[in-house]
Formats: C-alpha cells, sequence, structure tokens
C-alpha cells in the first residue's frame, strides 16, 4: 500500500534521509520507530505529499504521492501540532473537511462526536490539547481515509480517552482494511496495536518486521553462573548486553531462540530463564548495537 524507495532527502548540507526504504502492506498498522532526529517526521512529510525527495520514490496504492490529488484525498494525517483555522469553531472546521473529502461521512462524524462528547459549538483555539486530538480524530476517521498516517497521535490524552481513539482506529483497520502509519514515542503503545514495525535511525531503516519476528529475534534470559563462565559467555559476538546481582546474571543474546538456548545450554548453568522482551527493550539493544551507549539503563 505504502512503498517508499532509497528515498534520500538533504536539507542545505545536512542528510536528513539516506537511501530510505519502507513498505507498509493494506490493512496494517506500521509503528516507525527511532531517536529524536532520526528522520521519522521527515519521512512522514514525503509520504503525506508535502516534500519531495531529493532522490527515491514514494508511491500509495502504486501511484506517485506528490502533487497528486487525488491520492491526497485518500491520504489523512494527525500530526502533534494538527491545523485548524484559529477562528473556527469544531463544527465549521466539520463542514471544511466535508467540503474537501469527498467520502466525508456525516453520520460516522454524529456518532464519533458523540462517543467522545464534543461540543462542536466551542472554537477549537480555546480547547486543550487533548481536546484538539479528540476533533482531530473526528474529523479525519469521518474522512474514511484509506491510509492513516499518525505522527505523536495520543499525546495529551488520558488513559481512558487513548483506548477509545485506539479501538475507533482500530476498528476501521479491521472493517474497511485502512492502512495506518503511526511514530510515536510511546514504544508500550505501539506494541498494543501495531502488527508491523520499523526502527529508524540517522535516516536509514534498520530493521523492518512484523512485531513478533522483531522481538524474536533478541532475546532476554536470566542464568546463575560463576565468574568465570559468565566472563566467557560476554565475549559471545551474539550478546547484547550483561549484568548481574551476585550470581543471577541477566543477559540480551541476538539470534534464533533455539541456537541461543542450545549456546546456553553448553556453559551448563545452575539456572536458565528465558524471560519476554518488550518492543522499548528490543529498541535500545538494536540501538545499542549502533554504538549508543546504555550501559547505565537498567531494564
Amino acid at each position: 500500500m505504502i512503498k517508499v524507495k532509497n528515498v534520500t532527502k538533504y536539507f542545505d548540507d545536512f542528510k536528513v534521509l539516506d537511501d530510505f526504504s519502507l513498505n507498509v502492506k493494506k490493512g496494517t498498522i506500521y509503528g516507525l520507530v527511532g531517536p529524536n532526529g532520526a528522520g521519522k517526521t521527515t519521512i512522514i512529510n514525503h509520504i503525506n505529499g508535502v516534500l519531495s525527495p531529493y532522490s527515491g520514490e514514494i508511491e500509495i496504492a502504486g501511484e506517485s504521492v506528490y502533487e497528486n490529488e487525488k491520492i491526497k484525498e485518500k491520504v489523512l494525517s494527525i500530526a502533534d501540532d494538527w491545523f485548524y483555522f484559529s477562528t473556527y469553531t469544531i463544527k465549521q472546521m466539520m463542514h471544511f473537511y466535508r467540503d474537501i473529502y469527498p467520502r466525508f461521512s456525516t453520520e460516522r462524524y454524529e456518532v464519533i462526536r458523540d462517543l467522545l462528547k464534543i461540543d462542536e459549538k466551542r472554537q477549537i483555539r480555546k480547547l486543550s490539547k487533548g481536546m484538539k486530538k479528540q476533533v482531530a480524530f473526528a474529523l479525519v476517521l469521518s474522512a474514511m481515509p484509506d491510509v492513516l498516517i499518525l505522527d505523536e497521535p495520543l499525546d495529551g490524552l488520558d488513559p481512558v480517552m487513548r483506548k477509545q481513539i485506539l479501538n475507533l482506529v482500530i476498528a476501521d483497520v479491521n472493517d474497511r482494511e485502512m492502512t495506518v502509519l503511526v511514530s510515536s514515542h510511546n514504544l508500550r503503545e505501539l506494541e498494543d496495536i501495531c502488527d508491523w514495525v520499523g526502527i529508524i535511525h540517522q535516516g536509514r531503516m534498520i530493521t523492518q518486521k512484523p512485531l513478533d519476528d522483531l522481538k524474536g529475534s533478541v532475546h532476554k534470559y536470566q542464568l546463575v553462573l560463576d565468574d568465570v563462565t559468565a566472563n566467557r559467555l560476554s565475549e559471545n559476538e551474539n550478546v547484547l548486553h550483561i549484568s548481574n546481582t551476585g550470581s543471577v546474571y541477566s543477559v540480551i543474546m541476538r539470534g534464533e531462540a533455539e541456537k541461543t538456548q542450545e549456546m546456553l545450554s553448553t556453559i551448563s548453568p545452575v539456572l536458565c530463564e528465558r524471560v519476554s522482551l518488550t518492543l522499548e527493550e528490543v529498541f535500545i539493544y538494536e540501538l545499542g548495537g549502533l554504538g549508543y551507549d546504555f550501559k547505565n539503563i537498567i531494564i
């Protein structure tokens, strides 16, 4: 559905995107994660058709995005600084969306408006950040997009409202095969909703996999070892991190689960227990392998 192929982008002499590629399948929720300044917002603005790449291709449903009005009718986005007219009420903004987007459903808008208890007579500029986000989702989802692009979309929402909003998004993915690309610093939130995850670092795609496969490529074990064996284990090239409290060692390893367990069995630990990793932990240790210093982070 979304294909980004070998995109490079410069701002003056600074290379923001470096031969960046991304592939999002129809009807999936794809989480794009990376440290600050990695290029997440820049690639999102390319997919929105706001920016044109220095080189490379960006397509949605097989068509180029930049200056393509028909595609842009089906691709909507919500950013942390969602645009609205400063003097408009919510209802006036709804009329604006209805005039622009031919598939806008007034019936769906009214359902979401009532569900979120939105007072459409209020001026948007007088709303809190969380209320503005609710209005944005009500309008954007009512436009019935084929592709929804979200950049830090839930910031400012309380936990109950986050759940309601996510349920609305997931319902559209399930019912209409809407495709979602979401960038967020809240990795635990992404872990709850994403099918695929891509990790971007310094403008390059480091890895993109189904979430379960990504989490299955890095493993965490708790072992009971003597110091000599632990030192020998730390020299293994697949060990990303090792720490201990007394004789109990926490070891992070990259590789297939069966092979890592086979290797650990050769050192005959007193105890060997595999522990589930979160997306946050996978992210930290993937970047740790690229030179980030996470030695003082306790997980």
